[in-house]
């Protein structure tokens, strides 16, 4: 693909790259220019990024695209295709020409906050069985923060809860599936199960389902990384029939899921963050009448 980002020395975590960012731009404005913001705030200068355009913007998010390029600290590519290849199908291409590098998909209406990629690299690094490092988001359905299940607005501070996420000192724990707010895929193992699935499913939000249980299903896990987190204006949504495609594909996935929302398994972790936010709040709270003597 024309104009993808070319290999960054000196962006590491534990001695290798950190992930290429691939960032899908979507139609949304606004949307992605505050989505690109938060990514020069929140990611070490030199992290590659690829910004893939499946001829979705529109000339004001192409301009939002080349402003952003002529600033940003990052080692940024950009490609626009001539024609829609349809959401999929756009991806698998763009993973593909990643190979075999890990790459973290951001979707167009995230926003990232501190430390977010640092934090699930090292996740990723920590154990060759993982395949898909996820974090915590307002908008993350299973690795949903502050209330599992429950899509809320985006925080005024995320980076407070980025801090909070780091000092709650929260592990890895599994996931049913990755969820399409961020997801950091291990390209080894993706390219072992084939990559997503364009010929069978319309969205990236069934796509990555199907995908993350072929990964389980060759031993690769699905996890959430506890000390980041990546805040999203909205949930995905599935194409047409892609729900039914899912369920006919693998019967057991409804009453997984229903059995990790009806459990909470992260009831504790999400519980630890909550707990080390408040701290943070309260320790910047000033009592009335407490220089009045000064």
């Amino acid at each position: 693909m024309p104009d993808a980002p070319a290999s960054v020395p000196g962006t590491a975590v534990a001695g290798a790259r950190l992930p290429i960012v691939v960032v899908p731009v979507g139609p949304d404005d606004a949307a992605l220019d505050a989505c690109l913001a938060a990514l020069d705030a929140s990611t070490p200068p030199g992290t590659r990024v690829w910004l893939a355009d499946d001829a979705c913007g529109g000339p004001r998010s192409q301009a939002v695209v080349e402003a952003w390029r002529a600033r940003t600290p990052l080692e940024a590519g950009y490609s626009r295709r001539p024609g829609r290849l349809g959401e999929v199908a756009h991806l698998d291409e763009v993973l593909r020409a990643c190979a075999p590098d890990d790459v973290a998909v951001l979707a167009p209406d995230a926003q990232p906050a501190t430390g977010w990629l640092t934090r699930m690299a090292r996740v990723l690094a920590s154990d060759a069985s993982i395949a898909t490092v996820t974090p915590w988001s307002n908008a993350g359905e299973t690795a949903a923060f502050p209330r599992l299940g429950e899509c809320v607005a985006v925080p005024v501070q995320p980076d407070a809860i980025a801090r909070a996420a780091a000092d709650a000192g929260g592990g890895v724990a599994d996931l049913p599936a990755a969820v399409g707010h961020a997801v950091l895929l291990r390209g080894a193992r993706l390219h072992a199960v084939g990559g997503p699935d364009p010929t069978t499913y319309r969205s990236w939000y069934a796509a990555l389902i199907d995908l993350s249980l072929r990964l389980a299903a060759f031993g690769g896990r699905n996890v959430l990384c506890a000390q980041a987190y990546v805040a999203r204006t909205g949930e995905g949504r599935p194409g047409d029939g892609d729900l039914d495609r899912l369920a006919a594909r693998w019967p057991h996935w409804n009453a997984s899921l229903a059995t990790f929302l009806m459990d909470d398994p992260l009831r504790r972790e999400r519980e630890a963050v909550a707990a080390a936010l408040a701290r943070a709040e309260a320790a910047t709270v000033v009592q009335p009448g407490l220089f009045l003597d000064a």
